[in-house]
This record gives C-alpha cells, sequence and structure tokens, in this order.
C-alpha cells in the first residue's frame, strides 16, 4: 500500500517509517498493522487485532470495541513513556462515559491493574477541573 502512494502527494515520515504525511496538507498517517503490538513494539499479551474482529457498527462507520481500544492504550502507555497521552486518553474515556470500575473483568488480564490505577485517578481528579 505504502509504496504504491509514495511519491504521488506522500512521503515517509522519516526513512524507513510506517507512517506518512500528505505533502499538499501536511497531514501524518499512521498505519496500524495487526498483529503489531502497541507501545514499545516488543511482544507482549495485547496485540493489535484484525479489524473485523474487533469492529462495531457507529452510524455510516465502524468502530473499534471500547474494551479493545482501553487495553491498547493501556498497553501503549504502559511500555512507552512517549506515549503517556494514551493513559490519559483512557482516564478521559472513564470520565467522558462515566465507565464503570467492573469494566475491568472484560479487559485482557495484563492491562487490568493498570485500568484500575486509571479508573482511581479518573474517580479522584473529578474536582480539580
Amino acid at each position: 500500500m505504502k509504496e504504491a502512494v509514495l511519491g504521488r502527494g506522500y512521503v515517509e515520515l522519516f526513512p524507513g517509517s510506517k507512517g506518512l504525511r500528505d505533502t499538499i496538507y501536511g497531514v501524518e498517517i499512521d498505519f496500524v498493522l495487526s498483529g503489531d503490538f502497541p507501545g514499545d513494539g516488543k511482544p507482549k499479551p495485547v496485540a493489535f487485532p484484525r479489524p473485523e474482529e474487533v469492529a462495531v457498527p457507529s452510524g455510516r462507520y465502524s468502530v473499534v470495541k471500547l474494551e479493545t481500544l482501553i487495553e491498547l492504550k493501556i498497553a501503549s502507555g504502559m511500555t512507552a513513556a512517549h506515549r503517556l497521552r494514551d493513559l490519559a486518553d483512557v482516564i478521559a474515556l472513564i470520565r467522558a462515559r462515566a465507565l464503570p470500575r467492573e469494566l475491568a473483568d472484560k479487559l485482557n488480564p495484563w492491562v487490568r491493574a493498570g485500568y484500575f490505577d486509571l479508573w482511581e485517578a479518573a474517580q479522584s481528579g473529578r474536582n480539580d477541573e
């Protein structure tokens, strides 16, 4: 896919990158490949799934299941210091959707403790805003 568009309005973000940049608007495009691992890219119990296995309809589009999104974000933030925004995203999701603590039961056991920590942080920070 990438090779088909290079030089046709897209360039690599850096040599060997999976990402591209649109040369007209500067929009960056990140490709996520099923089977790859979030965060540091090293093997772990959470990997990027096949889209057809986690897609749920949402109007005109399909989106990833909430539980899967949370697993990926926690795994990413746990294993890569430069991905702390992923952990903040989970806190924001917990607050915005009033997600229950029990949602952890639906998550991969490898990220459950992280969810509990983020859930607690989401509760304690509500009055600080």
